[in-house]
């Protein structure tokens, strides 16, 4: 049987945000049993707390952001993707700031501290969304939708008319070892072209070489090139995982992505969320329901 888990102690990451450009620290502390993952702010009086659930997502420009009654907290995706792949169920994220730390534009700050703090399983079940029968959506010019699998799947494709990018895609079953080595160093990318309209809007103020692959007309800025020869589609995929954490319960399903960026991912989650005839909550060590006969229709969107 599958448990859930949290953290063994309280560890601490900071760095600046991405868009705020503000210095920003972020703890990680163990909660109890079917807290679910919520974000504090604990400079705020009386310590409010926000879930990390989809009903509460207020932007998803350039990052994901949750907004409640009394805090926002922005550029959550590359956090809540570590989250997910090393099945922490129970969390605090307390923060002194508004905006996530971005690192060095990855999830591997994230996943180290994680790790550091010792992730330990619960005396309680987890329980999964598992997909019975194709849930879609989107238009010709990007998609997501996910299909039954026994287990959690991404295939991702992006297209960018661009030399160092142009088309790319990736599959794979996401689990702790496949996201450390394929998923977790993939840095979030822009192109030079956008950066002074986006500090203009009040975004990227605290971007640099440093956390970021930035690309010029016609090649990348970075001195120390790619990590992956397919970083970018990478680092989407590591988004994706990100966003779907707010469906509030772990997914067993095999993800389908055709240039779906965080405002397709929210609406593919609420659409889930919709789609209660689709999906059944389950324990994982009990028998698995059979899925349904896929539609031709979903095999043959991407």
């Amino acid at each position: 049987m599958f448990l859930q888990r949290t953290l063994r102690k309280t560890v601490q990451i900071e760095g600046v945000g991405l868009h705020t450009g503000e210095l920003s620290r972020l703890r990680f502390a163990p909660a109890p049993v079917n807290t679910g993952v919520y974000f504090v702010r604990k400079d705020l009086p009386g310590s409010p707390a926000l879930a990390a659930r989809w009903e509460y997502v207020k932007s998803t420009s350039y990052a994901t952001t949750l907004a409640g009654p009394h805090f926002s907290v922005a550029t959550v995706e590359h956090c809540l993707s570590t989250l997910a792949a090393l099945r922490v169920d129970n969390l605090f994220i307390e923060l002194d700031g508004p905006e996530i730390p971005i690192g060095d534009g990855s999830a591997s700050g994230f996943l180290q501290a994680l790790v550091n703090g010792g992730i330990v399983e619960q005396d309680e079940p987890r329980k999964y969304a598992y997909i019975t029968k194709p849930i879609y959506f989107g238009t010709n010019e990007k998609h997501a939708y996910v299909k039954p699998y026994n287990g959690l799947r991404v295939s991702c494709t992006i297209e960018f008319p661009h030399p160092k990018i142009g088309l790319q895609k990736i599959d794979l079953d996401v689990n702790e070892y496949s996201f450390t080595h394929e998923l977790s160093k993939a840095r979030t990318f822009g192109f030079l072209r956008d950066v002074e309209s986006l500090k203009a809007r009040g975004l990227a103020r605290g971007g640099s070489l440093q956390n970021a692959i930035v690309l010029d007309h016609d090649g990348i800025m970075n001195p120390e090139g790619l990590r992956y020869p397919d970083e970018f589609v990478r680092h989407k995929a590591m988004d994706a995982l990100g966003d779907l954490v707010t469906l509030g319960m772990p997914l067993m399903g095999h993800v389908v992505l055709y240039k779906s960026g965080h405002d397709i991912m929210n609406l593919l989650v609420r659409k889930i969320i919709e789609s209660r005839d689709c999906y059944r909550h389950i324990e994982l060590g009990a028998d698995l329901p059979e899925p349904a006969i896929e539609d031709s229709y979903f095999w043959n969107r991407n």
